[in-house]
């Protein structure tokens, strides 16, 4: 996976590139709002049956990406606050579809893992996302799908590629391998 969201090779990010106008610029934004907003309406859909919002959502998808992931490291990745976190991680605790368990080699250490129903309801609120982007996909332009993705990864800030590039790798193999832990 490394290949499709790795750093194109120094010089070539702006090599034969037609800088966009203006106008054009504003429209991609307009689409990334609009196509931001269809794209999180169906889960937001699934998500106020259960009474929760997009932070569930969040902790949800990435708890089941990474089986045992610390607190702290969901904390990097979502960059909200601890107590929000809190908040978010007791009700989906208490509701049975997240359990914490002790880190082995440092008690303080809380590993987050997913229920049986967290699994699901994380597999549930993923399905029309996936259907989304796939549709997208086969209507686009051969190719489209590693453009977008090279797209999306050059939005994020740089200093910040190299980690999601990391976790993206990390998460990939771990889906392959099952859970650690």
């Amino acid at each position: 996976m490394a290949d499709i969201i790795s750093p194109p090779e120094p010089g070539r990010e702006t090599t034969g590139a037609v800088p966009l106008s203006e106008q054009d610029t504003v429209a991609l934004i307009e689409l990334m709002f609009f196509a931001y907003r269809d794209f999180v309406s169906d889960p937001d859909e699934i998500l106020g049956q259960f009474g929760f919002g997009r932070a569930h959502h969040r902790v949800l998808h990435f708890v089941g990406r990474d089986p045992g992931m610390t607190v702290q490291q969901l904390l990097d990745i979502l960059r909200i606050t601890k107590q929000s976190l809190g908040r978010v991680l007791k009700e989906l605790i208490d509701k049975g579809y997240v359990f914490q368990k002790e880190g082995e080699h440092d008690r303080r250490q809380r590993l987050l893992y997913l229920t049986a129903a967290g699994e699901g309801l994380r597999q549930q609120l993923m399905r029309p996302q996936i259907n989304r982007i796939r549709r997208a996909v086969a209507v686009s332009d051969g190719g489209s799908a590693l453009l977008f993705r090279k797209l999306l990864y050059h939005m994020v800030s740089p200093e910040n590629r190299e980690s999601v590039r990391d976790w993206i790798e990390r998460a990939s193999l771990l889906g392959d391998e099952g859970p650690r832990g």
